[in-house]
Order: structure tokens, then sequence, then C-alpha cells
């Protein structure tokens, strides 16, 4: 389990601080492709033992002619992002106060859809064993957080919920998130090293389902409904293929509809289907808690006002400079042709 420091934990939200140099290796502008020349592969991280919307809209072949080429898994929205801006990947999910931050270090990247979200069946929680003492803002100075990764949902809903729990920047300092690996983060609070666990999704619901916890706050509760994080993809890739990314966006915009009229049960049974028949050695039994991929608007369309949200935040807080990042040129819904 990595430790954070005292200057990361002031630094809040810099993790995506990207190298013009390094990002400027795949912006080269080019005019877009013909239909002939654009690729129709997508190289792409996964989540392990979870299915992904990309995945699931293959397997339900809304992609098409269009192959999704798997290079690996992450457990870290910042970093599959930033592969997606180096051209490592062709596209890549995060938070979306993350993706800001990422096009306020000038990565030429678009949002083109949203992903996840949070509503009364798919959230974040922050979860402490039964009996703790936590039940307040103030009962985590000094306590350790874990959370998949830093710089992004969990940590910036960790701060809103601290700032509007009434603690100062320097209380704020004291609390310590920590990076624990989602599929050990309900084991290490099980196990005490850490205080509060930071859960969603199939890992939230199993772990309720064994008892013992209980929830300090959601993201849910914080903020309501709302699409948490978008794919994006480079301005490169987009001007030369853009009949691929117009398959791949609407396709991911289908599949978010179809798991939202569909039966659960029958998601999770595709879903499952999906996990056993790529062979990468994963546990299947978690998707029986799957719910919902929390996507507020039909079919994954960005309203703008998710990013805005984050924008603001970010200026407020002196993470990015106010009119660093212009709403318009961080998103665009040309790709979306998928209906409700």
């Amino acid at each position: 389990m990595a430790a954070t420091t005292a200057s990361t934990r002031r630094q809040f939200l810099t993790l995506l601080g990207l190298s013009t140099v390094v990002v400027s290796c795949g912006t080269a502008a080019t005019g877009a492709s013909s239909g002939k020349d654009q690729t129709r592969k997508l190289r792409y991280q996964g989540w392990a033992g979870q299915v992904t919307l990309p995945e699931l809209a293959e397997d339900l072949g809304y992609l098409g002619d269009v192959k999704l080429e798997w290079v690996g898994n992450t457990i870290s929205g910042p970093q599959d992002i930033q592969s997606a801006a180096t051209g490592q990947v062709d596209f890549g999910g995060a938070f979306n106060g993350a993706v800001v931050k990422l096009a306020a270090n000038n990565a030429p990247v678009k949002a083109v859809i949203s992903y996840y979200g949070s509503d009364k069946h798919a959230y974040s929680g922050y979860y402490v064993l039964e009996d703790s003492p936590i039940r307040s803002a103030r009962d985590l100075i000094g306590k350790k957080i874990g959370m998949n990764t830093l710089g992004a949902h969990a940590e910036a809903m960790l701060g809103i919920y601290l700032q509007r729990g009434g603690l100062s920047p320097a209380d704020i300092d004291k609390v310590e998130p920590l990076v624990v690996p989602p599929v050990n983060t309900e084991q290490s609070l099980r196990q005490k090293q850490i205080h509060v666990a930071v859960l969603s999704g199939i890992l939230r619901d199993k772990a309720l389902a064994t008892g013992g916890i209980r929830p300090l706050f959601t993201d849910f509760e914080l903020l309501g409904a709302f699409s948490a994080g978008t794919y994006v993809m480079t301005d490169r890739f987009l001007k030369q293929n853009p009949d691929t990314a117009r398959t791949f966006v609407t396709a991911v915009g289908k599949a978010i509809e179809w798991a939202r009229t569909t039966p659960r049960e029958e998601v999770i049974a595709r879903m499952t289907d999906i996990v056993k028949k790529r062979g990468r050695n994963e546990d299947a039994a978690p998707l029986k808690y799957w719910r919902s991929f929390g996507v507020a608007e039909t079919a994954g369309r960005i309203s703008g006002k998710e990013l805005q949200l984050w924008i603001d935040w970010l200026s407020e807080r002196g993470d990015i400079d106010k009119g660093q990042v212009k709403l318009s040129d961080l998103y665009t819904n040309d790709f979306n042709t998928a209906r409700s």
C-alpha cells in the first residue's frame, strides 16, 4: 500500500502534470483521413473483473467491424487518460476533474461521451467499520482513507466532504488519502490498515453483503445524480479517424441505453459471459452485484455542466487559472449519433 506524502496532499489534483514535450508527441495537425485509411482497431485498457461499456458494446455487436485491442488493465482513470493523450491507447476514461486537469496541461484531447456516474444504484461510498468512532468530517483528521488513485474522483469527493464539514486547509492536510488497489480495499479496512475505504460498484455491494461496515457518506449524497467521468480521444485521432470515432462513441451510447433498459439479470449474465470468454483469469462472481453505470444523460451525451463544475472548482482552489480551460474546447457530442 503506497502512502501519500504531506506534499502530495497539499498539491491536490496535480498528479496529471504532463509536460508539453511528452504530450506533443502525438499532436501533429492533420486533415481527416478518407474512410479506407482510418483505423478499425482501438487499443484500450480494461479493469480487472469488470466489463467496460466499450467491451459491452463490442459484445452486443454495436461496434461493427471496429475491433477492440486490450493492452492491459489499469486501476487509475488519470493514468488511463494520460495513456490516451500520449498515444499509448486510442481512448481512455477518467473522472471529469482529471479530464479538466489534463486539458489544463495542454493535452490535445476531447471528451466524447460520459461513461459512468452516480445515482441511487451506482455511487462511491466512504465506508468505516460498524464499530468505528468516525462519524463526521472532523473525525477524519489524522485518519487514513484508502482509494484507487489520487488526484481523481475519490479524492475530489473527499475534499468536498471535508470542506463542507468545516475543516480548515491545515486540518484537511492532516487527512491522509492512500492508494489501495480496489480489490484489496475492503480487506484493508477490515484488517484496520486504513480507517475509511472508498468502495463503488460491485466491490461496494459485495462488501455490504458481507456486513460489518457502514457508510460515512456517498458522492450521491454530496452532489445528487450526475455523470462523473468521460472517455477522451486526442484531437489528432478524431481528425484522422472520424468515422471510427463515430462508430465507437455511438456504440458506447447504445450500450448505455441497452444496459439502462434491459432487465438487470440479463445485463449481469451478459457481462459474466464476457469475462469468462476473454480468458484473463478473473473472478466473475462479483458481477452479480452490478446495478447501474450511473450515466445521467441519454446515451452518454455530455451536457457541459458536469465538466464546468470541475473547471470552476479547480479554479476556485487555485489548481488551474481562471480561463485556462474553455468548456467549448473540452468536449464534443458530434460523434454521438445514438438514440434512446
